[in-house]
């Protein structure tokens, strides 16, 4: 299958991170989801119920994230993934997690991932 939903940037408030600091605030992480859709039934009956709801995964991404508390980012990306894949019956999930401010002078550190049911 060649269709692919994707969601971009979505901020997601999570408590993340190793540092003593960082156990006491929120800090916004940036995810992206690629996931694996077939259009052709909800596009030929123009049927949400056919589709894969992309409110229903942003809310799931953000629920996820509010309920999260993680030391690594990489712990959060494979439990993202495995929540996903098994939430919604996927084949496959690709993300990435930016974490913003992790280092001072650079663009947010991304991680990216993907994992297979």
């Amino acid at each position: 299958m060649t269709d692919r939903l994707e969601i971009n940037n979505l901020a997601v408030p999570t408590r993340i991170g190793v540092h003593s600091w960082e156990r006491r605030v929120r800090q916004t992480l940036l995810i992206d989801v690629e996931l694996p859709v077939d259009i052709r039934p909800a596009a030929g009956g123009d049927d949400l119920t056919l589709a894969l709801d992309y409110t229903a995964v942003a809310a799931r991404v953000r629920a996820f994230g509010a309920d999260s508390e993680r030391l690594l980012i990489e712990t959060f990306a494979e439990d993202l993934a495995a929540d996903l894949l098994g939430a919604f019956g996927l084949a496959w999930v690709k993300l990435s997690v930016q974490k913003p401010g992790a280092i001072g002078d650079a663009a947010p550190v991304r991680l990216s991932i993907e994992r297979r049911a």
